[in-house]
């Protein structure tokens, strides 16, 4: 301690690469656990476990109605598939809206019954719905956010009348969803939900377009579409192609691209801590050169080349150790700096950040592993002196 007192400077400049290097690794193993959450939570958000299948378009396959997915398909993968727990089906048709003296073009989806919960929808206002509404093909709709905001602005549109195409429907609820999937799904800004049956005025033709499954664990997810895939094909005629995916692509996509990011952030760190291993050794050696004196002393003295190497093996981890704890103290204030930033910085909701113990453990112990494999060298050539050219050196 007094041979880093003796030269602060030194030793602070020697610390700095340490206290970057750790204070890297604690903050890229934050940022990666924060961002797997992060994303998770947004597409359970969309639907949690969903499975869906589409009739697959391609230009040389010719298709019939009877190759579209049917109410029949289904009430197959709700009888059949025991593992998904709700089934739902939609389609959807453009279509335009006349309302307040202009046209409004709206995406028209007729859903069944089960959409709701699938899809996380949350209604704002009014209701979803009923069995009745289904039953009876009821003229009623619900209209997204967006649409009540920009075509019916004025007071609660619950209860309103429109005219979508030719039919006039009744605005019985608003809705919106949970997490926005910019027009990636069904649903676009201004959307119009009706009752699946009621599609069919539209179209002529009631089938689905697109089929969704909602597994009951996300470990059903792989079997359920399986399951799905395998109903499709029995029930239809054999050289027509069903796409039957998940939600799970998009994890593992999110999870390959922050292990990339994860990789490429630590070799940083792990650069960096090299780098400060390298200043350590070299300020070691330029200490054991001034201290040669010193050494011979206490070899003189009685001190044996264990103790020599030990002392100097100290000096290198509390270098280290003490960058460490620096960095670590950094890294673990950047979350605490982001709450109070939150209150007046567009953070994300339902973004949480916190610091994984493991991560602040790792660090310190790399960190202090790399004070004792760069302050061994040092450490044994001073404990390799001989006490008599020690004692003569000046």
């Amino acid at each position: 301690m007094e041979a880093l007192r003796a030269n602060k400077v030194r030793a602070a400049l020697t610390m700095l690469g340490v206290v970057i290097g750790s204070a890297c690794i604690v903050t890229v193993v934050t940022v990666t656990l924060t961002g797997k959450r992060y994303i998770r939570r947004q597409i359970e958000a969309v639907g949690s476990n969903i499975v869906y299948a589409s009739l697959a378009q391609s230009s040389s396959q010719t298709t019939a109605l009877a190759d579209q997915i049917s109410m029949g398909d289904l009430e197959a993968v709700r009888r059949d598939v025991p593992e998904a727990i709700r089934v739902a089906g939609t389609n959807d048709v453009p279509m335009t809206v006349a309302s307040s003296g202009k046209v409004w073009p709206v995406a028209l989806i007729g859903v069944t019954q089960e959409f709701q919960q699938i899809r996380n929808l949350v209604i704002s206002r009014g209701r979803y719905f009923d069995d009745s509404d289904f039953s009876t093909v009821s003229k009623v709709c619900l209209v997204s956010e967006h649409f009540a905001q920009t075509a019916l602005p004025y007071g609660n549109p619950v209860g309103e009348s429109i005219r979508v195409g030719e039919l006039d429907l009744t605005v019985i609820g608003v809705f919106r969803e949970r997490v926005e999937t910019f027009g990636q799904s069904e649903i676009r800004t201004d959307s119009i939900l009706v009752p699946f049956p009621l599609i069919k005025y539209y179209t002529g033709d009631a089938y689905i377009v697109t089929l969704y499954a909602q597994a009951d664990t996300a470990e059903d997810v792989p079997e359920v579409t399986s399951e799905v895939a395998q109903i499709l094909k029995s029930r239809h005629r054999p050289e027509v192609e069903y796409d039957v995916e998940n939600l799970s692509s998009i994890l593992d996509t999110s999870r390959r691209i922050s292990l990339a990011m994860t990789i490429v952030l630590l070799l940083v760190a792990l650069l960096a801590l090299v780098i400060s291993g390298i200043g350590i050794m070299n300020i070691m050696l330029v200490s054991v050169t001034e201290r040669t004196h010193e050494i011979g002393i206490r070899k003189a003295i009685g001190a044996r080349a264990r103790e020599i190497l030990y002392q100097f093996l100290l000096e290198a981890i509390l270098i280290s150790g003490i960058g460490a704890l620096i960095g670590i103290g950094f890294a673990v204030a950047i979350p605490l700096a982001v709450v109070i930033l939150a209150r007046f910085l567009p953070i994300p909701p339902g973004l949480t950040i916190s610091v994984s113990w493991l991560s602040v453990v790792l660090a310190f112990g790399v960190s202090c592993a790399t004070g004792v494999l760069f302050g061994y060298l040092p450490a044994k050539t001073a404990a390799r002196l001989q006490p008599v050219e020690s004692l003569r050196y000046e």
